[in-house]
C-alpha cells in the first residue's frame, strides 16, 4: 500500500478500517450489476465478499502466505523478505482484521443497499395467491 499507515494495532485498525469502505463500495457496486441483470442477493453478497477480501488483503495475505513458504534460511533471506513489508511485526493481525474489515463492509452495504433487491426476488419467488371473487359461504 502507497498510504503512510501506522505501525502495531492502530495501523491494522486502520488498515481494517480501509477494508471495510472497501467492502461496502464493492457490495454496492454488486448489487448495482445484479440488479441490471436480475442475479440474486446470493450474487451480490458472495462476490462481493470475495472482491473485497481480494482487493482489501490481497498483498498483505500474500506477504504471510509467502513467509509461509519461502526459504529464510540465512539472516540476508530473512532480512530481504522483510523489507518489502509494512510492519511485519503485525502481519498476521493485520491479514486477520483486512479479512473481518471486509467481510463487515460487505454485510453493512447489503444492509444499506439491498432492501429493494430482496423484497423483489422475495416478491418473485413467492406470489401472492389469487383471490377468490365471490365469498365462501
Amino acid at each position: 500500500m502507497n498510504l503512510p499507515l501506522h505501525t502495531g494495532l492502530p495501523g491494522a485498525l486502520e488498515a481494517a478500517l480501509i477494508a471495510f469502505l472497501i467492502g461496502v463500495a464493492v457490495y454496492a457496486l454488486w448489487a448495482w450489476i445484479c440488479r441490471r441483470s436480475g442475479l440474486t442477493v446470493a450474487h451480490a453478497v458472495g462476490w462481493g465478499a470475495a472482491i473485497a477480501v481480494a482487493v482489501a488483503a490481497g498483498v498483505d495475505s500474500w506477504n504471510l502466505f509467502y513467509l509461509g513458504i519461502s526459504r529464510l534460511e540465512s539472516p540476508l533471506y530473512a532480512r530481504l523478505a522483510l523489507a518489502g513489508i509494512h510492519d511485519p511485526d503485525f502481519l498476521g493481525t493485520r491479514v486477520l482484521l483486512q479479512i473481518i474489515g471486509a467481510m463487515t463492509g460487505t454485510v453493512a452495504g447489503w444492509w444499506l443497499f439491498s432492501h429493494r433487491l430482496a423484497g423483489a426476488h422475495a416478491a418473485a419467488r413467492h406470489p401472492e395467491p389469487p383471490k377468490p371473487d365471490t365469498p365462501v359461504d
